[in-house]
């Protein structure tokens, strides 16, 4: 049988992420329509076979799936608003920062003009799409997600989260928020060692070590938590209250600031002072949920499922 014909994909917006974006539905076989407002931008990709749009109702009337890594939800509801007329039928998958209420407030919008809807977040870098080392999050239509999963593939491994179109953004923020803690305590780390003489760069390949096996560790960590199941833990409480105290007096010796891990130990000791001291240290968990599911031990109506299981 004849290879299906590969579908039209829209590109509105060739900043860090578009650009490479439309480079990898090329490479691909796609057929590519795309749009910049700075339409110099487009040269390079015109030049290797992509559709330029000088308005982004041209753009979006070229196909079904019109793909938006613009900047933000007002970047985005910029750009379709002069399309709304053209999006019976299509499918609009929306990779601008954003927060979930905005997320659910475009997919309102979408769906009030006869369009299907996907959020979606972005977790690579322009170097890492198409490549397994990125992966994007989706949420929304589930009838979008499973019609255009080859394409979402494209640009880098899919996971779905359900159709709330807000929950991307969720898991975004969540994921962010881990790294963000992992790059500060790094950042620490280094003012530490700066009165000793170590630099960052000999440091970094000692903590990217570390956090390897931090990493391997949250399986544990994650089952732990998930079954409220603290006995036993190899890191307890105390045990890491005891290193919390010590790291904090070094940065107070050394003149460096302590925010970074004051609130850390302000969590174990009120962990262990409420008798938990012995618990596994992923007990923390308890005082950092939302109080009506620590209280009750509710847990929120199903989970969302990963888009490779």
């Amino acid at each position: 049988m004849p290879e299906q014909s590969k579908s039209h994909v829209t590109v509105l917006g060739l900043g860090r992420m578009g650009a490479p974006i439309a480079s990898a539905f090329l490479d691909a076989g796609h057929p590519v329509t795309v749009w910049n407002r700075t339409a110099a931008k487009a040269d390079t990709l015109v030049a290797r076979g992509a559709i330029r749009a000088t308005t982004t109702a041209e753009a979006v009337e070229a196909g079904p799936l019109v793909i938006a890594p613009l900047l933000d939800h007002a970047a985005v509801r910029q750009a379709l608003g002069p399309t709304a007329a053209l999006l019976q039928g299509r499918t609009v998958v929306n990779l601008a920062n954003s927060t979930p209420d905005h997320a659910r407030d475009l997919a309102a919008w979408a769906a009030g003009h006869g369009a299907d809807y996907l959020d979606g977040a972005m977790m690579a870098l322009p170097e890492t799409v198409a490549t397994p080392e990125g992966f994007f999050l989706y949420s929304g239509s589930q009838r979008a997600f499973t019609r255009y999963r080859r394409e979402l593939d494209v640009m880098a491994p899919a996971h779905y989260f359900g159709t709330d179109p807000g929950s991307a953004e969720i898991h975004d923020l969540a994921l962010l928020g881990t790294g963000y803690a992992a790059l500060t305590g790094f950042l620490h780390a280094a003012a530490v060692l700066d009165p000793v003489g170590t630099a960052p760069e000999a440091f970094a390949p000692l903590a990217a070590r570390w956090l390897h096996g931090m990493a391997e560790f949250l399986p544990e960590l994650a089952r732990e938590a998930g079954e409220s199941a603290y006995a036993g833990g190899v890191s307890t409480v105390d045990l890491n209250r005891a290193g919390v105290d010590s790291l904090i007096q070094l940065s107070l010796t050394s003149g460096i600031a302590t925010d970074v891990h004051e609130p850390l130990k302000a969590l174990l000791d009120k962990r262990s002072a409420d008798g938990h001291g012995q618990d596994s240290f992923s007990s923390v968990f308890e005082l950092l949920r939302p109080r009506d599911t620590a209280e009750h031990g509710t847990q929120s109506a199903g989970r969302p499922g990963d888009g490779h299981r």
